[in-house]
């Protein structure tokens, strides 16, 4: 019974939004951005044209970034944030298998339109290059690997240009601030709901009692969508951010890229393995940067130009 009372409060819940029916396979494809803005933005329309379908304009400003009531994301801290474009789903296997020529993934967890995982913050920052590239856009990441060291940068130096026009991953900032809505914001725990059966994959909704295991990724866009039109925010699998990991400090932060130095980058959503509480909008984790755990993905964004 409660099992078909989270179903028909999804089903109303996914109304509301008009989900897209659309599949996410190769949709970094010609087309056109979704705007956030309201009709009567005219920046917000032009910038959100020339992008590839299946991105979102993400009109940036000002937010409280974390949670004082959660350890892992205090203190609450002011954020500002420019505008950019993200992609309103996880980069998928066949889109890695298109870009990379190889689908690392779990075996347990394959399909063209499941998230790719298995994939390291190295992996995922090799494969904005190279989709940049094959976009004929300029990449943008400087990736040294003569300076490769057993601290810091076990795969070597990256430095990016995020002034560029390619592919790269989002700042934590940039991601937390998509997760929650951009201006549209309604203040949900998680990535569109307080419901979060209705918006995420996680392990209440994909551990089965009879097989006594964990199904692992789902195809992504199979939930609802958040404020914004992005999927998957919360839950599927976790998604790297450019950021190396560092305790949040009080003080307002216009564009924060994270600490200049450290051995883990941050990762976040949580994922179809873990509990509620890690697939919260604020909550944070983090891993070495050549780590290759399954369950662990990314999503795509670019610059505003």
């Amino acid at each position: 019974m409660k099992r078909k009372s989270v179903f028909f409060a999804c089903a109303l819940f996914a109304l509301a939004f008009s989900a897209n029916g659309a599949m996410a396979s190769g949709r970094h494809d010609a087309g056109t951005a979704k705007g956030q803005g309201s009709s009567g933005n005219a920046t917000a329309s032009k910038k959100a044209k020339a992008v590839q379908d299946g991105f979102v304009f993400v009109e940036g400003g000002t937010f409280q970034m974390g949670d004082n009531d959660n350890k892992y994301a205090s203190p609450k801290h002011l954020v500002e944030v420019s505008n950019f474009y993200i992609c309103d789903h996880e980069v998928t296997q066949k889109e890695y298998l298109d870009v990379i020529g190889e689908n690392p993934s779990n075996k347990f967890a394959k399909g063209d339109d499941k998230p790719v995982d298995c994939v390291s913050w190295y992996d995922a920052v090799e494969y904005c290059n190279a989709l940049s590239v094959k976009k004929d856009l300029t990449p943008c990441y400087t990736i040294d690997k003569s300076k490769a060291d057993w601290g810091d940068n076990p795969c070597g130096v990256v430095t990016c240009n995020f002034s560029a026009n390619g592919y790269r991953l989002p700042t934590e900032a940039e991601w937390e601030y998509a997760a929650r809505g951009g201006k549209k914001s309604k203040g949900y725990k998680y990535s569109g709901s307080d419901n979060i059966d209705c918006v995420a994959w996680y392990h209440d909704n994909c551990y089965s009692v009879e097989d006594n295991e964990l199904s692992g990724a789902h195809i992504v866009m199979t939930k609802s969508k958040n404020e914004i039109d992005l999927y998957d925010m919360s839950g599927n699998v976790w998604e790297w951010c450019w950021d190396k990991y560092a305790e949040y400090t009080p003080s307002l932060k216009s564009n924060p890229t994270g600490a200049s130095s450290g051995y883990y980058r941050v990762c976040r959503g949580g994922g179809s393995y873990q509990p509620a509480k890690y697939c919260l909008v604020v909550h944070r984790s983090r891993l070495p940067s050549d780590n290759t755990k399954k369950q662990f993905g990314f999503r795509v964004v670019r610059s505003a130009q």
